[in-house]
């Protein structure tokens, strides 16, 4: 069995061989990307999580939104070299046109773009920051929180560390759930299951973390249903 944890890494396994099971956790979008047929019956070799549920993406919008007045445009950072990222940035997309705000798109592919991005977002002064992390945006995401904490952007990020090292807010799959599963999907294959023949399992559990030092810090006072509806609040 191969065990691999970025999209890029499935695809090249996948051309590699086509008997040994892969099983990857958090896959980003295991059917828009090709790697699957469908969640309930991949149909290969490969299977796995997914860490996006339907409208997640959408949600961590629509979450800033609430919790930032006046909105206007938001920068969106994330690796356009991912196909796996394509379908993040496509429902960010369609979820900005239906609240009637413009989106920014600020793509990286390698890390020398991390420089350029941030004179880009300097110059344009968006009005929030959403981050899609994946293996190339993630270890810049503490760069990433010093820049917004510096230029007063609040932040949206889908990993509770960069909330507690200062973003403003995160929402994604409960990552340790997401290992835990692909873990009991790795047991079946080599008690004898097919990968092709087991389905891969979507998030049920969503962390939402808010960081109140950082809201009062760029002069935010966050809705108080926003704080009920909250997984961990830091203050």
């Amino acid at each position: 069995m191969i065990i691999v944890t970025t999209t890029p890494a499935v695809l090249a396994v996948k051309k590699a061989t086509k008997t040994i099971p892969i099983v990857q956790p958090n896959s980003l979008d295991p059917v828009g990307t090709g790697l699957v047929a469908s969640l309930a019956r991949p149909g290969g070799n490969f299977t796995g999580t997914t860490q996006q549920a339907p409208s997640t993406a959408a949600k961590r919008l629509q979450l800033l939104v609430q919790a930032v007045p006046h909105v206007a445009t938001v920068a969106v950072m994330w690796n356009a070299a991912n196909s796996g990222n394509a379908g993040s940035w496509r429902e960010l997309h369609d979820a900005a046109r239906a609240l009637g705000i413009k989106l920014q798109s600020r793509e990286v592919r390698i890390p020398s773009d991390f420089a350029h991005v941030f004179d880009e977002m300097a110059r344009e002064r968006p009005s929030a920051l959403i981050l899609i992390g994946d293996r190339l945006t993630l270890p810049h995401g503490e760069e990433v929180v010093t820049f917004a904490t510096q230029k007063r952007i609040p932040s949206m990020f889908d990993r509770p560390y960069l909330v507690m090292a200062g973003g403003l807010m995160s929402y994604g799959a409960d990552e340790e759930e997401q290992w835990r599963l692909a873990a009991v999907i790795a047991d079946k294959i080599l008690k004898g299951a097919k990968p092709a023949d087991v389905p891969m399992e979507e998030p049920t559990k969503f962390k939402f973390v808010i960081n109140l030092k950082t809201a009062k810090a760029l002069g935010l006072t966050i809705p108080p249903s926003l704080l009920l509806r909250a997984d961990q609040v830091i203050e």
